[in-house]
């Protein structure tokens, strides 16, 4: 039968189109999207934003063993990172680079001193409700280069686990670089019964 001369391609009688794209072209842009989607992902990881799985209990109470952590990468671009601030950083240890999660307890030109279990920053103890209910321990250094008390350098930030009784923290490793730092830490985000800012 011939088609009407006023009918277009793929068009019924009543005027609706009924024909599908040819294989072919459905798939055409499926590589497009791919590629855009994997960049779009670099992207977000690099520069903005990355997730992170908390693999020990060294920042217990605050974050759990198997937490996942959103840190963002933007705010670290325009200012170095503050006492307080949760952040993760890179670390080379046994021959391979880690990447660790602590809080910000001093940075550079501020003295630390760790005594009775309590610290100091410039003379001032610390309130620090993050670590309450945990024994009162020594809290002395593993590195021998670091007496108290203890000026932290240009460009180095004095960190510590929350979980002062289990953390491998600047008191075994010694500041850790700014330059080092990945992200902050802004929120737990798995699983939903731990969902918090932090």
């Amino acid at each position: 039968m011939t088609k009407p001369a006023h009918l277009k391609d793929g068009e019924r009688h009543d005027g609706v189109g009924f024909a599908a794209a040819a294989p072919e072209e459905r798939g055409s842009g499926i590589i497009p999207t791919l590629l855009f989607a994997i960049i779009l992902t670099v992207f977000v990881r690099v520069f903005v934003a990355e997730s992170y799985e908390i693999p020990t209990g060294s920042m217990e109470q605050t974050i759990q063993i198997g937490n996942r952590v959103l840190g963002e990468k933007i705010s670290y671009r325009f200012r170095d990172p503050q006492p307080g601030e949760i952040v993760t950083f890179l670390r080379e240890q046994d021959g391979h680079t880690d990447t660790l999660i602590k809080r910000v307890i001093a940075v550079a030109g501020q003295t630390i001193d760790l005594r009775d279990g309590v610290v100091y920053v410039d003379g001032i103890a610390l309130d620090e409700p993050y670590v309450e209910n945990q024994p009162t321990l020594p809290l002395q250094s593993d590195d021998p280069s670091i007496s108290y008390p203890y000026t932290v350098p240009e460009g180095y930030l004095w960190v510590m686990g929350d979980n002062r009784t289990n953390s491998r923290d600047s008191r075994a490793i010694g500041p850790i670089k700014v330059d080092d730092v990945t992200s902050h830490a802004v929120v737990i985000f798995w699983p939903p019964e731990d969902i918090a800012t932090i």
